[in-house]
């Protein structure tokens, strides 16, 4: 699961860390507060010259038969287990994969008042998150067309459990030309829990509860 993130990196730091081109219009940074429905930063495999794109999508996928965007479930994830056979993600799952590039994310755990407790998860070794994703361009060819992508997701490795069932495919620099088309076949091996080790997390304060909410505090252990 994943169902909000951070992001902190300035867009020239992303472009250099991913080897990517940068758009003209990208969603703007620091954002402590990514919601569904807002644009992300994504990177794609680029034309025949080799060059990465660094681009803005929305988070929510949108399958090309909804005639408009509230037409069905807000899609903001796909679960690695039928990626390839659910009928909105299989052909991305096959030709449009993308990165999504994040700081961190966030989980909810319940105490025992029914209370929404907020984590924030990160990298352990303080490097950026290259979030598995899929993408789709939504009626192209009508002038209220978008990009749009949902987060790929899978079981949750051993201590992530503590948090949530699932989690978000992490890939590795050594995975990312796979992943991108850019080395073959084979990117569903890729579609797995991060190892034990990968990424540590801290609770911070329910403010980010709200997705109103703002600012570098909401990052703040607690």
């Amino acid at each position: 699961m994943c169902g909000r993130m951070a992001v902190t990196l300035p867009h020239d730091a992303m472009a250099q860390i991913f080897a990517a081109a940068p758009a003209n219009a990208l969603p703007a940074v620091p954002n402590y507060n990514v919601c569904p429905t807002n644009d992300v930063h994504v990177v794609t495999a680029g034309d025949d010259a080799g060059q990465r794109r660094l681009g803005a999508m929305r988070w929510g996928f949108i399958p090309h038969w909804y005639k408009k965007p509230g037409d069905g479930p807000l899609l903001i994830n796909a679960r690695a287990e039928t990626i390839a056979e659910k009928p909105a993600f299989r052909e991305a799952a096959r030709a449009r994969r993308g990165i999504i590039v994040a700081s961190g994310f966030y989980e909810w755990t319940k105490d025992t008042d029914g209370g929404r407790d907020p984590w924030y998860i990160t990298r352990r070794d303080n490097g950026p998150l290259a979030l598995a994703a899929v993408w789709q361009d939504w009626r192209p060819d009508a002038e209220e067309g978008m990009r749009t992508c949902a987060v790929v997701t899978c079981g949750a490795n051993g201590p992530m459990q503590q948090i949530h069932h699932r989690m978000p495919v992490v890939l590795e620099p050594e995975d990312w030309p796979l992943w991108l088309g850019e080395a073959g076949k084979g990117a569903a091996v890729l579609m797995k829990s991060a190892p034990d080790d990968a990424l540590t997390w801290h609770r911070v304060d329910r403010a980010v509860n709200s997705n109103r909410a703002s600012g570098s505090a909401l990052v703040e252990p607690v």
